[in-house]
Protein backbone atom coordinates (compact mmCIF):
# COMPACT_ATOMS: atom_id res chain seq x y z
CA UNK A 1 0.00 0.00 0.00
CA UNK A 2 1.41 3.49 -0.94
CA UNK A 3 2.68 5.60 1.63
CA UNK A 4 0.93 9.13 2.00
CA UNK A 5 2.53 12.00 1.31
CA UNK A 6 2.76 14.09 4.60
CA UNK A 7 1.70 17.67 4.39
CA UNK A 8 4.44 20.28 4.35
CA UNK A 9 5.14 21.69 7.90
CA UNK A 10 4.83 25.05 8.54
CA UNK A 11 8.25 26.18 8.18
CA UNK A 12 8.53 24.25 4.62
CA UNK A 13 5.53 26.40 3.40
CA UNK A 14 7.02 29.49 4.74
CA UNK A 15 10.36 28.49 2.81
CA UNK A 16 7.89 28.19 -0.63
CA UNK A 17 5.94 30.53 -0.31
CA UNK A 18 9.10 32.74 0.14
CA UNK A 19 10.90 31.37 -2.95
CA UNK A 20 7.72 31.85 -4.62
CA UNK A 21 7.56 35.58 -4.49
CA UNK A 22 11.49 35.67 -5.38
CA UNK A 23 10.28 33.73 -8.22
CA UNK A 24 7.70 36.33 -9.52
CA UNK A 25 9.70 39.31 -7.98
CA UNK A 26 12.50 38.66 -9.94
CA UNK A 27 10.17 37.47 -13.03
CA UNK A 28 8.36 41.19 -13.15
CA UNK A 29 11.75 42.99 -12.52
CA UNK A 30 13.56 40.93 -15.54
CA UNK A 31 11.21 41.27 -17.78
CA UNK A 32 10.40 45.00 -17.29
CA UNK A 33 14.05 46.20 -17.39
CA UNK A 34 16.30 43.42 -17.92
CA UNK A 35 18.52 41.95 -15.65
CA UNK A 36 21.77 44.00 -15.76
CA UNK A 37 19.21 46.99 -14.79
CA UNK A 38 17.44 45.17 -11.68
CA UNK A 39 19.34 45.11 -8.67
CA UNK A 40 19.09 42.32 -5.75
CA UNK A 41 17.96 44.95 -3.44
CA UNK A 42 14.72 45.61 -5.83
CA UNK A 43 13.90 42.01 -5.56
CA UNK A 44 14.29 41.54 -2.06
CA UNK A 45 11.84 44.23 -1.37
CA UNK A 46 9.33 43.43 -4.63
CA UNK A 47 9.43 40.08 -2.91
CA UNK A 48 8.87 41.66 0.69
CA UNK A 49 11.91 39.67 2.40
CA UNK A 50 15.30 40.80 3.26
CA UNK A 51 18.48 40.71 1.11
CA UNK A 52 20.32 38.39 3.44
CA UNK A 53 17.31 35.98 2.54
CA UNK A 54 17.19 36.12 -0.78
CA UNK A 55 21.03 35.19 -1.14
CA UNK A 56 19.42 31.65 0.72
CA UNK A 57 17.59 31.16 -2.12
CA UNK A 58 20.19 32.60 -4.66
CA UNK A 59 23.76 33.42 -4.22
CA UNK A 60 24.05 36.04 -7.40
CA UNK A 61 21.88 37.92 -9.66
CA UNK A 62 22.93 35.36 -12.22
CA UNK A 63 21.31 32.28 -10.47
CA UNK A 64 18.40 34.39 -10.07
CA UNK A 65 17.94 34.40 -13.41
CA UNK A 66 18.94 31.24 -13.71
CA UNK A 67 15.88 30.45 -11.05
CA UNK A 68 13.73 32.02 -12.88
CA UNK A 69 14.58 31.08 -16.45
CA UNK A 70 14.82 27.57 -16.18
CA UNK A 71 11.39 27.27 -15.56
CA UNK A 72 10.62 28.70 -18.92
CA UNK A 73 12.82 26.83 -20.80
CA UNK A 74 12.11 23.51 -19.49
CA UNK A 75 8.07 24.56 -20.56
CA UNK A 76 9.35 25.17 -24.13
CA UNK A 77 11.66 21.84 -24.26
CA UNK A 78 8.18 20.30 -23.32
CA UNK A 79 6.27 21.94 -26.20
CA UNK A 80 8.88 21.30 -28.29
CA UNK A 81 9.00 17.20 -27.66
CA UNK A 82 5.76 17.31 -27.93
CA UNK A 83 5.52 18.78 -31.57
CA UNK A 84 8.59 16.95 -32.70
CA UNK A 85 6.86 13.33 -31.85
CA UNK A 86 3.34 14.84 -34.58
CA UNK A 87 5.89 15.35 -36.88
CA UNK A 88 7.15 13.22 -39.82
CA UNK A 89 9.87 14.75 -41.18
CA UNK A 90 13.13 14.40 -39.04
CA UNK A 91 14.28 18.50 -39.83
CA UNK A 92 11.35 19.64 -39.24
CA UNK A 93 11.17 17.55 -35.56
CA UNK A 94 14.34 19.10 -35.08
CA UNK A 95 13.24 22.44 -35.52
CA UNK A 96 10.01 21.62 -33.68
CA UNK A 97 12.06 21.49 -30.49
CA UNK A 98 14.64 24.31 -30.93
CA UNK A 99 11.60 27.41 -32.13
CA UNK A 100 10.00 27.26 -28.97
CA UNK A 101 13.65 27.13 -26.74
CA UNK A 102 14.05 30.04 -29.50
CA UNK A 103 11.02 31.78 -28.55
CA UNK A 104 11.66 31.56 -25.04
CA UNK A 105 15.08 33.19 -25.65
CA UNK A 106 13.77 35.79 -27.14
CA UNK A 107 10.85 36.90 -25.04
CA UNK A 108 13.81 39.51 -23.64
CA UNK A 109 16.90 39.31 -25.80
CA UNK A 110 19.33 40.68 -23.02
CA UNK A 111 18.11 38.45 -20.31
CA UNK A 112 18.08 35.29 -22.28
CA UNK A 113 21.88 35.84 -23.88
CA UNK A 114 22.89 36.41 -20.15
CA UNK A 115 20.93 33.32 -19.44
CA UNK A 116 23.19 31.27 -21.85
CA UNK A 117 25.88 33.27 -20.36
CA UNK A 118 25.49 32.19 -16.85
CA UNK A 119 25.38 28.53 -18.09
CA UNK A 120 28.37 28.63 -20.01
CA UNK A 121 30.89 30.72 -17.23
CA UNK A 122 28.09 30.73 -14.17
CA UNK A 123 29.84 28.63 -11.23
CA UNK A 124 28.83 24.66 -11.46
CA UNK A 125 28.43 24.09 -8.32
CA UNK A 126 25.28 26.65 -7.92
CA UNK A 127 21.96 24.19 -8.00
CA UNK A 128 20.30 26.22 -10.70
CA UNK A 129 23.28 26.33 -12.54
CA UNK A 130 22.91 22.31 -12.42
CA UNK A 131 19.86 22.72 -13.34
CA UNK A 132 20.28 24.74 -16.36
CA UNK A 133 23.33 22.52 -17.49
CA UNK A 134 20.29 19.50 -17.07
CA UNK A 135 17.55 20.56 -19.50
CA UNK A 136 20.54 21.48 -21.96
CA UNK A 137 20.76 17.70 -21.73
CA UNK A 138 17.34 16.88 -21.68
CA UNK A 139 17.67 18.81 -24.73
CA UNK A 140 20.20 16.99 -26.49
CA UNK A 141 18.88 13.90 -25.21
CA UNK A 142 14.64 14.81 -27.52
CA UNK A 143 17.05 15.58 -30.44
CA UNK A 144 18.96 12.81 -30.34
CA UNK A 145 16.00 10.56 -29.98
CA UNK A 146 14.45 12.24 -33.27
CA UNK A 147 17.16 11.78 -35.15
CA UNK A 148 18.05 8.35 -34.06
CA UNK A 149 14.15 7.30 -34.80
CA UNK A 150 13.35 5.17 -38.21
CA UNK A 151 17.18 4.47 -38.30
CA UNK A 152 18.47 7.82 -40.45
CA UNK A 153 21.59 7.88 -37.75
CA UNK A 154 22.90 5.25 -35.44
CA UNK A 155 22.85 5.52 -31.63
CA UNK A 156 26.07 7.20 -30.82
CA UNK A 157 26.28 9.28 -34.31
CA UNK A 158 22.48 10.90 -33.00
CA UNK A 159 23.96 11.99 -29.54
CA UNK A 160 27.18 13.21 -31.22
CA UNK A 161 24.80 15.46 -33.73
CA UNK A 162 22.42 16.02 -31.21
CA UNK A 163 25.25 17.94 -29.17
CA UNK A 164 26.12 19.93 -32.88
CA UNK A 165 22.70 21.02 -33.20
CA UNK A 166 22.78 22.18 -29.50
CA UNK A 167 26.07 24.05 -30.20
CA UNK A 168 24.85 25.50 -33.41
CA UNK A 169 21.50 26.52 -31.49
CA UNK A 170 23.81 28.12 -28.75
CA UNK A 171 26.14 30.21 -30.97
CA UNK A 172 23.14 31.35 -32.77
CA UNK A 173 20.62 32.67 -29.97
CA UNK A 174 24.35 34.17 -28.13
CA UNK A 175 26.16 35.44 -30.53
CA UNK A 176 26.48 39.43 -30.75
CA UNK A 177 26.26 39.78 -34.63
CA UNK A 178 22.35 38.02 -33.80
CA UNK A 179 21.17 40.61 -30.82
CA UNK A 180 18.76 42.21 -33.18
CA UNK A 181 17.81 39.14 -34.94
CA UNK A 182 14.13 38.24 -34.43
CA UNK A 183 12.72 34.59 -33.81
CA UNK A 184 12.21 34.00 -37.09
CA UNK A 185 15.95 35.06 -38.91
CA UNK A 186 17.25 32.98 -35.62
CA UNK A 187 15.33 29.78 -36.93
CA UNK A 188 15.92 30.21 -40.29
CA UNK A 189 19.96 29.84 -39.50
CA UNK A 190 19.68 27.29 -36.95
CA UNK A 191 17.31 25.21 -39.59
CA UNK A 192 20.35 26.25 -42.55
CA UNK A 193 23.18 24.95 -40.33
CA UNK A 194 21.05 21.42 -38.59
CA UNK A 195 20.07 20.43 -42.56
CA UNK A 196 23.66 20.62 -43.39
CA UNK A 197 24.22 17.67 -40.63
CA UNK A 198 21.69 15.43 -41.91
CA UNK A 199 22.33 12.44 -44.46
CA UNK A 200 21.10 12.84 -47.51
Amino acid sequence: MPVASQPLGRRERNKQQKLERIIAAASELFAENGVEDVTTQQIAQKADIGTGTLFLYAKTKGELLLLVQNANYAEALERGRADAEKTADVLDAVMAIVRPIVECNRSQVDNGRTYLREMVFGDPTEPHHGEALSIVAQTEEAIAAVLSRSGLMATDAAATAARIVSAIMFISMAASVNAGAGIEAIVQDIRTQVSLLLPR
